[in-house]
């Protein structure tokens, strides 16, 4: 490690690896720092059910629920969004931490998760999680949309470990220089993003305890789909796009894949809203 701060400006060289386990199985900040993530998110979850006097039992069916829809649903939109042709024709190295390197498969990690295909992956998780125990699926969704911008800054603290997902050129005392990829100070939106959503957190947080009976279940839900992509479509803005063919794009993948959100989270607030009118 050779980190150093000179003129102002970061110099960022960490090695990604912690340790190694055995010679072919590495422990990264980016894997530790995303586990850490989900659990501190459960935690939350966990402290909301014990204040309202809710059982706690079924939510550790839960975690298991998020973390197979995160990990399943991050790789797959990876894979559909941003390199189709290659995964098609690989189809293998989808759902296995493997990579096909000069004819042998080498175990690298998943390299490659997209935090939109990750977002559809829990929400199909706890729907069907809600279905099996007969749960109201907008009352888990509030309660989870609270806890889930913990376990997006920890993501995006693990890919500024990991020197990716960062920012275009900057010019600003802010910049940092990841070295390990040029020696350019860039905008470091991991931390733009991470620190954004931890202020989602508190905004959540706030507006369950101050709610009150009257507010509708979805309220809170739809709001963290407007705020939490709302950031991440303004962020994009200072972000270097991740493949190549969205350099020809006006908005790239990740803000076209933001609206959809939004627009979703301003539906149901609206929709919950009429009806408790009724």
């Amino acid at each position: 490690m050779a980190n150093r701060l000179e003129d102002n400006i970061l110099y960022w060289d960490t090695d990604p690896v912690i340790l190694w386990i055995t010679e072919n199985f590495p422990l990264k900040y980016y894997g530790l720092l995303f586990m850490t993530g989900l659990f501190l998110g459960y935690f939350v979850v966990k402290h909301i059910y014990k204040k309202e006097k809710n059982p706690t039992e079924q939510l550790d069916s839960l975690l298991t629920y998020i973390v197979l829809g995160t990990i399943i649903g991050a790789r797959l939109g990876h894979c559909l969004f941003y390199e189709p042709s290659y995964y098609l024709e690989h189809p293998i190295e989808m759902f296995l931490p493997i990579k096909e390197i000069n004819g042998n498969y080498q175990f690298i990690g998943f390299q490659g998760l997209a935090s939109h295909g990750g977002a559809i992956g829990v929400l199909l998780a706890i729907v069907l999680y809600c279905r099996k125990y007969n749960l109201k699926i907008l009352w888990v969704l509030d309660r989870v949309a609270i806890a889930t911008p913990i376990t997006g800054a920890f993501i995006r603290f693990g890919n500024f470990m990991n020197s990716e997902i960062y920012g275009k050129p900057t010019s600003g005392t802010w910049g940092v220089v990841f070295q390990r990829d040029d020696l350019i100070p860039r905008h470091p939106t991991q931390l733009y993003e991470a620190f954004s959503y931890l202020v989602i957190f508190v905004i959540l947080y706030a507006i369950y305890k101050t709610k009150t009976q009257n507010t509708a279940n979805g309220v809170i839900f739809g709001l963290f789909l407007i705020l939490l992509f709302l950031a991440r479509f303004i962020i994009e803005f200072f972000k270097e796009n991740q493949v190549a063919f969205e350099n020809q794009m006006v908005l790239n993948m990740g803000q076209l894949l933001s609206i959809p959100f939004m627009l979703i989270g301003a539906i149901i607030i609206i929709t919950v809203n009429r009806k408790k009118q009724f």
